[in-house]
């Protein structure tokens, strides 16, 4: 596998963290691949997410843009290459749908340039990806919980990136949106080869959408695979701390969990 971005031993610490969240952990993405990362609270997801997105420097260890050490990469080079949304973006008040996906663009524009024809057309693409045509001139404050992740989604499709970095697409959202939302990652990712990174709670949408699973449990990278190999009885007793049961129906990762582990958390 020729990996577009990897994460090769890092050991990560926060800003005001005393420890490393992550630790030790290597972690590749190939083109057109989905990578979902799962694991409890506090497990790392948004700390290697932010270290995938040059947001945060190894300690030790190094992240590489197709073999090379990203920190030796421009940062506007990097932001035409990988595109990272946060778990909880914000913007002014006031700005529109359009205006919000086409600030996607300023990686490939001059500052204070007119939108070109390419440009244009990015945005053009995003926002009929997203299904965002009737509302480009609402306002995102005024927009639902689904349709402004939608519009922050169509944010980083208009950069034109062959790497995306999910950070909690569906948080906050009902299930039906989540799904929703998990549908059109993977038409994206299917529509334009794009690899996707994606850190996800549910793992039941996590085995439908990704092509490998990738488990952190206290820092650490417990195990990486195909779904139908991860995503079993022991890594959700050993990780999560639950009895359960795993099957396979109508094509898709079933996850029934039957009690805590650890009787001591019984109710």
């Amino acid at each position: 596998m020729t990996a577009l971005l990897a994460a090769q031993r890092v050991h990560l610490r926060p800003a005001g963290s005393e420890r490393d969240v992550v630790r030790d952990v290597s972690l590749a993405v190939a083109q057109g691949e989905i990578v979902a990362l799962v694991g409890p609270n506090g497990s790392g997801k948004s700390t290697l997410l932010a270290a995938l997105g040059r947001s945060l420097r190894p300690r030790a260890g190094a992240v590489e843009l197709a073999g090379r050490d990203v920190w030796q990469v421009a940062p506007r080079a990097f932001a035409r290459e990988v595109a990272r949304l946060p778990q909880d973006p914000v913007c002014a008040e006031g700005v529109r749908v359009d205006q919000l996906v086409e600030s996607g663009r300023h990686p490939h524009r001059r500052a204070f340039s007119a939108p070109s024809p390419a440009d244009r057309a990015a945005v053009r693409d995003a926002i009929a990806a997203l299904e965002l045509g009737d509302l480009r001139a609402r306002s995102v404050e005024t927009l639902s919980g689904g349709e402004r992740r939608r519009a922050w989604i169509a944010l980083a499709l208009a950069q034109e990136t062959p790497v995306l970095l999910l950070d909690e697409p569906t948080a906050a959202l009902d299930v039906r949106h989540q799904w929703d939302v998990l549908a059109r990652i993977a038409r994206i990712n299917q529509d334009r080869d794009v690899a996707v990174v994606v850190s996800l709670h549910d793992l039941e949408q996590a085995a439908a959408l990704a092509h490998r699973v990738a488990v952190l449990h206290r820092g650490r990278l417990y195990a990486a695979g195909a779904p139908e190999r991860v995503v079993d009885e022991a890594m959700l007793r050993d990780v999560f701390g639950v009895e359960a049961r795993v099957a396979k129906e109508d094509g898709r990762i079933r996850v029934q969990v039957l009690r805590p582990a650890d009787p001591i958390r019984a109710l």
